[in-house]
């Protein structure tokens, strides 16, 4: 039974590993300009095109409220660099301070190798070609040349007005407490009469790379929340959610570690998503984008925008259902406090890869009791084994079908209540730990916490795999020493084949983040340890010799030597 157990455990890893290589997220069809849109059901709004259409040919109102260049207006808090295009008057960067690209430079969450006709966050259309060409290009006039956000509430507006009647003011707002929360007011009036317009985000989010074979970081998806439940779109499977309506907790679009989302509107909102997809030069690949925008029933005042980590603090100190973006599995519910515990030894000791190994310590020091009595058990299934097998042996010709076969399972339970041994108290234990192991894994998996954190010399990153594989190696070499140790029970083919699991595993894990394999290599040299202690406390295995059938029955029909004795006197 214990042996079925770790089999169970082995081929839920392949299982796990096996469908990220088996079905990579399939490519799409590469276009230069997404698609239009669906058409719009009756009952709906009317739906606006995914970007602002192409400038007419008409010629342009004379602007009375603009500014005299494009220029940059940068605004900074804690956390972020944010910095906003008066042509347009949208966001060109949001550098996140704390977060770092491949280059070392601060991790820009506005695609930089998007395509140039795309919006960028904060764009407006209206359904009006003529209009939403002058949102797109006109030059707003700003508030302020530079907006500092450390220390106290600030807010940004840019305005813009023609002769033709056009006025359109945005309004951002940044509160230090609330880093990557943007609260957004936007109107836009035609000759004084209100134009309810949609706000473009364009697309998102991040760099859009794809990683090739088995990957923890998965390209752009669409993901909202309503009904208490979160919906994570595949980008094959994009067409089919095209557009969103209704009321919705938050709605947006993530990747493995960042969020771009609006924040429980207080009105039902169309969210549109759009396939992107941007060749790479001198490559049969593409990088793949979802560009998104959201329309409110009236023109939005006060919309929250979230554009940052999913860090489940930071998520958790803006909206307590915004944590649900983080994607911790069927275990969530220990993943959080094993997350909380990560963190909590990190404060004291500095270094998430010390850190990790840290809290593997103190857990399996917690499981060491039900670790001890399930090898206390395996190790009395062992000494059975010469008597078990005899007693198999006996039956070994019979057909499964065969009613004599259900004698076997007699005497099996009847040695095993003679000698005192639970053959589920073996595996009973190892299923207890078994959700603390896939809590682990899963918190290891997405944890922005080991986004870029080193370790120690040639693992500088504990998010992404070990680039001289040293970590997977060890791991394979102790986990074949742990299965060595462990008391060798069930038939002796699958004890073989138990031992061609080590080198499963290593090839499977040579790809994972260094982090995860930390915890696993850390794991097998303390169950390695704590096998050489239960061996000292218990003694070596005894050996037993094979009773003779008879002897056996008249035990178990008589009550052992006292009822023999009865039966001669």
């Amino acid at each position: 039974m214990e042996k079925r157990v770790l089999l169970a455990v082995v081929l839920s890893f392949i299982v796990l590993y096996g469908y990220q290589a088996l079905f990579p997220p399939a490519k799409p069809e590469v276009r230069q300009n997404p698609q239009a849109p669906p058409a719009a059901s009756p009952s709906a709004p009317p739906q606006t095109a995914a970007v602002p259409p192409a400038a007419p040919t008409a010629e342009a109102a004379e602007a009375t409220v603009h500014d005299d260049r494009e220029r940059d207006i940068v605004v900074e808090n804690r956390e972020v660099q944010a910095v906003f295009s008066t042509r347009g008057g949208t966001l060109t960067h949001w550098r996140l301070k704390r977060y770092l690209a491949a280059d070392g430079k601060p991790l820009d969450l506005v695609p930089p190798k998007a395509p140039p006709n795309l919006p960028r966050p904060f764009a407006l259309s209206v359904g009006d070609q003529q209009t939403d060409s002058t949102l797109a290009t006109a030059l707003f006039k700003p508030s302020a040349d530079s907006i500092d956000a450390h220390s106290a509430p600030a807010r940004l507006t840019f305005e813009y007005g023609d002769a033709s009647g056009l006025t359109a003011r945005k309004e951002f707002g940044f509160t230090p407490n609330q880093p990557f929360v943007i609260d957004v007011s936007v109107s836009v009036l035609k000759n004084g009469t209100p134009l309810n317009p949609t706000v473009h985000w364009g697309p998102a989010i991040g760099t859009g790379a794809v990683s090739s074979g088995m990957t923890y970081a998965p390209s752009s998806q669409p993901i909202f929340y309503r009904d208490r439940k979160v919906t994570r779109v595949g980008f094959k499977d994009l067409p089919k959610y095209q557009t969103v309506e209704g009321p919705v907790g938050f709605a947006g679009v993530d990747d493995h570690y960042f969020l771009s989302a609006e924040l429980a509107p207080k009105e039902p909102v169309r969210i549109q998503y759009e396939p992107v997809t941007v060749p790479i030069e001198g490559s049969d690949g593409a990088l793949q984008f979802v560009a998104w925008s959201t329309k409110h029933a009236t023109s939005p005042g006060g919309a929250r925008f979230f554009f940052g980590p999913k860090d489940f603090d930071v998520l958790a100190s803006i909206d307590r259902d915004l944590v649900r973006a983080i994607d911790f599995g069927m275990f969530s519910w220990l993943v959080v406090p094993l997350l909380r515990a990560l963190k909590w030894v990190n404060g004291y000791v500095g270094n998430y890869g010390w850190s990790i190994i840290v809290l593997t310590i103190l857990i399996n020091l917690a499981m060491f009791p039900l670790r001890h009595k399930s090898v206390v058990s395996m190790r009395k299934m062992q000494e059975l084994q010469p008597e078990v097998k005899a007693i198999q042996d006996r039956y070994a010709k019979l057909k499964m079908s065969d009613p004599a076969r259900q004698k076997m399972n007699v005497e099996l339970m009847n040695l095993y209540r003679e000698r005192g041994v639970n053959p589920a108290s073996g595996c009973v234990p190892m299923l207890l730990t078994m959700p603390v192991l896939f809590a682990f894994y899963a918190m290891l998996s997405v944890a922005i916490e080991l986004r870029g954190a080193p370790f120690i010399g040639w693992i500088r990153d504990l998010s992404v795999y070990d680039p001289w594989f040293i970590t997977p190696v060890l791991m394979g070499i102790t986990q074949f020493v742990q299965t060595k140790m462990a008391p060798a029970t069930g038939d002796p083919t699958q004890q073989k084949m138990m031992l061609f699991m080590p080198l499963i595993f290593m090839t499977m894990f040579i790809w994972a983040p260094s982090g995860l394999v930390l915890y696993w290599t850390v794991s097998n040299l303390w169950a390695i340890g704590q096998q050489t202690v239960t061996n000292r406390l218990i003694g070596p295995p005894q050996t037993r010799a094979v009773r003779p059938p008879a002897e056996r029955r008249v035990r178990s029909a008589g009550g052992g030597k006292t009822q023999a004795a009865k039966e001669r006197k």
